[in-house]
């Protein structure tokens, strides 16, 4: 089997393969689990990936120091499992004390068994606050350079969950070399941020498009209708890789085969330019019918910010979920969003529709709605919504991501 092509990952200058390891999904647990709670067969199983991941040519592999037991576990096998060409990634999240953060950022190499990293990231740059931390005098930024300066730590970027102007403002800063943001089929809106990142020549890492993008792993029969004859795994991934400024996405494997679906995605990527139109616009056929053009044109229009709804409702993500759902019948997707919002802290912002009627009234609802054109349709909607993928909250990063 060829090798996985690489691309230059901005002006890191690392040679990035197509296809990123991704530590969320072979850990035990989300917990920080101590050495002697971690079986023999979890570290086997993850044995069996790393070495699979490495005959792949899965060189770049990520984690990050709130994955549960996965830097423990990932640094228990880094020396066992060798590759020269590794490139090993981890992510530390941003503190108002930089003294914290730095005892964080120990602990990953602790954990990880490792002198150097190539690749730290600030880990959830999700609010202004958080860009804040770590921008100014004495900030986070200012550890990772020290620890830049002493040889430990190569390039530094950023991951994020926050909206688009935050991550404008990262960018537009210079200090970071690559940024980890979502960005997929059924979620394009940071793609102006893709844009910023090629014009800093920084890389760009597109987090886990199998399960942010739609929970692909178990897809409804209607999208794999839709994106047939390919797998919609394979579709997604051609679809990220083919965008210019996209250098490689992420690959969350709990077992070894999860990585061989994204390695034929790569096979097929010099046709993508005549598998993915058809697809595409059967898709957004499906989304027109189920939808209608002046929904499509005009939903988000006069929508109010979270912040500015009754009850926090999160009006833009869940209306975006509704229209999923509709569309392409992603009711797994949406029922773990749904269960998200409000329970995620800053990562899943505001809350899901379980307040309309319960604390919140419609009349309420369509008054902070004045400016959008969809007023009175929108509150039953959310009940629909509700009522289709409603239930117990979810944790963040599956425990969320």
């Amino acid at each position: 089997m060829a090798p996985l092509p690489v691309r230059r990952f901005g002006r890191t200058d690392l040679p990035m393969p197509l296809l990123s390891l991704g530590g969320m999904r072979f850990q035990q647990s989300w917990s920080d689990l101590p050495p002697d709670r971690i079986s023999a067969e979890s570290q086997a199983n993850l044995r069996q990936i790393l070495e699979h991941a490495v005959a792949l040519g899965f060189h770049h592999v990520e984690t990050a120091r709130h994955y549960g037991s996965s830097e423990r576990q990932l640094g228990a096998l880094l020396q066992q499992v060798s590759d020269p060409q590794r490139i090993l990634q981890t992510k530390v999240p941003p503190q108002a004390d930089a003294a914290a953060f730095e005892a964080e950022l120990a602990t990953s190499f602790e954990r990880l068994g490792v002198e150097r990293v190539d690749l730290l990231a600030i880990h959830g740059l999700n609010l202004p606050e958080h860009l804040e931390h770590t921008l100014r005098p004495g900030g986070c930024l200012e550890v990772v350079r020290r620890w830049q300066a002493q040889g430990r730590v190569g390039s530094v970027g950023f991951s994020t969950h926050g909206p688009l102007p935050l991550i404008l403002e990262a960018i537009a800063s210079d200090a970071f070399d690559y940024v980890n943001l979502h960005w997929y089929f059924i979620r394009q809106d940071n793609g102006p941020a893709i844009e910023a990142a090629r014009a800093h020549d920084m890389g760009v890492f597109v987090i886990s498009p199998t399960d942010k993008g739609g929970h692909l792993h178990s897809p409804s029969a209607r999208l794999s209708e839709l994106c047939a004859p390919l797998h919609p795994i394979v579709f997604n991934d051609l679809f990220c890789l083919s965008a210019p400024g996209v250098h490689t996405i992420s690959v969350g494997a709990a077992t070894p085969d999860d990585l061989d679906c994204h390695v034929q995605a790569v096979a097929l990527l010099p046709q993508a330019d005549a598998l993915l139109p058809p697809i595409q616009a059967r898709l957004e056929q499906a989304r027109l019918e189920a939808l209608g053009a002046d929904w499509l044109a005009s939903w988000e229009r006069g929508l109010p910010a979270w912040q500015d709804t009754p009850g926090q409702i999160n009006l833009p993500v869940l209306l975006w979920l509704h229209n999923l759902v509709q569309a392409w019948d992603l009711q797994s997707y949406a029922r773990a969003r749904y269960g998200l919002l409000g329970a995620g802290s800053h990562w899943f912002p505001g809350a899901n529709a379980d307040a309309l009627d319960h604390g919140v009234s419609e009349v309420e609802l369509v008054r902070a709605l004045a400016a959008s054109p969809w007023a009175e349709r929108i509150p039953p909607l959310l009940r629909q919504l509700r009522n289709l993928v409603g239930g117990s909250p979810q944790q963040r990063l599956s425990q969320g991501g």
